[in-house]
């Protein structure tokens, strides 16, 4: 999603983007759009330490004052301790490679996803623009060492992706900034992502969930809620798709309540292989205990794909319940079962939540727009 609204931006305005991190995969395991990305990106990290050097002594001798208060300001917000304030000394090597950068290019604003505190010591060091997009929810799980005060009085302006996600910089910034925070949702294309062909009477009903295998995503619930289902006596068959820690105790808990017929693992999925997927799916799933407004349910509506989730954090911005989809409580498996059987049942429910949640998705979360709106943002505060 954040590729694409950076694509969706390039139309209008010339845009540079820097990663801390080199790609998370091989080149040939990214997708054309991401492989043009790689080739336009500035990668920190893998710049070595050289380069880390350079940027060390580029400002020291360029901007003595403003190194030395960057510096400090560091080792303030590590609090001195010393591990934390190693971390917090990379983070100010980062912030003066990515402050040379921006010089060697004549950048004068710097617009932060994810690195937030990179992005709050480079405003420290040199005399740029800052704007931040805050996501969460991990976020503002310790607002405070997270500096959220600090990083939005820092701010020309602030965007959070959700309403949830702005009333969470407010309860934790100072009132006279509350001005720059500006609510706007990320988005998806619809023309990407467009209807799949509806099955009326699917066997096995297909259940898809997406994203990384982690406590918080709560898959553990969806296993539970299809040994119910199964016990219910519908043919159900759960895809869940990706990667992370809990994939070993996920399949043995699988295996333990003899689902294997249920449930397949994908693993890490390329995006062809996620199409194929969404295309073949009924209801998409997603079960998690906290999450920003997630690009998969995005996805889902937008393919005219019923949604179950949970009422949490940004998700009810996205799901009108009983309207776009249908939201039950964190952590309860029975209403998730529930909820499940109930458009499995219903095939006039199941279609007519789907094409309400592409017309929610065309409404409210339309890459195109939002990124429009984002647009004008920074032109009205550039």
């Amino acid at each position: 999603m954040l590729l694409r609204e950076v694509r969706e931006l390039r139309k209008q305005f010339d845009v540079y983007t820097a990663s801390i991190r080199a790609p998370d995969r091989p080149l040939e395991k990214l997708t054309e759009e991401e492989k043009d990305e790689a080739r336009r990106t500035y990668f920190v990290k893998p710049q070595g330490i050289g380069v880390a050097f350079q940027a060390q002594l580029k400002t020291l001798i360029s901007r003595p004052g403003a190194y030395f208060a960057g510096l400090l300001y560091a080792l303030r917000l590590s609090g001195l301790e010393p591990r934390r304030a190693l971390f917090y000394l990379g983070y100010f090597t980062q912030a003066l490679m990515i402050g040379q950068w921006m010089r060697r290019n004549r950048i004068a604003h710097l617009h932060v996803h994810y690195s937030s505190t990179v992005g709050l010591l480079v405003r420290r060091t040199f005399p740029i623009g800052l704007s931040i997009s805050f996501h969460g929810p991990d976020e503002f799980n310790d607002p405070a060492s997270f500096h959220i005060r600090e990083k939005v009085h820092a701010c020309d302006f602030v965007r959070a992706i959700s309403y949830y996600a702005r009333s969470q910089l407010m309860k934790s910034s100072d009132t006279a900034d509350w001005r720059k925070i500006e609510v706007v949702y990320m988005g998806v294309d619809p023309s990407t992502f467009a209807p799949r062909l509806f099955r009326a009477d699917p066997s096995p009903l297909n259940l898809i969930c997406v994203g990384r295998l982690a406590p918080v995503k709560a898959q553990h619930i969806l296993l539970a809620a299809v040994e119910r289902l199964v016990r219910a006596g519908i043919n159900v068959q759960l895809h869940i798709a990706g990667g992370g820690p809990d994939r070993q105790s996920l399949e043995a808990v699988s295996t333990a309540r003899k689902l294997q017929d249920h449930v397949v693992f994908h693993g890490f999925t390329l995006q062809e292989e996620l199409d194929e997927l969404y295309r073949n799916t009924d209801i998409f799933v997603l079960a998690s205990f906290a999450e920003g407004v997630p690009g998969v349910l995005m996805e889902a509506m937008s393919m005219e794909i019923p949604c179950v989730s949970t009422w949490i954090t940004g998700v009810p911005e996205l799901i009108r319940n009983g309207v776009d989809g249908l939201l039950v409580a964190p952590s309860d498996d029975e209403s998730f079962a529930d909820a499940v059987a109930q458009l499995s049942n219903d095939c006039e429910l199941r279609r007519g939540i789907g094409q309400a949640g592409r017309e929610r998705i065309l409404d409210r979360f339309h890459l195109e727009k939002n990124a429009a709106q984002l647009a004008a943002i920074f032109r009205r505060f550039l």
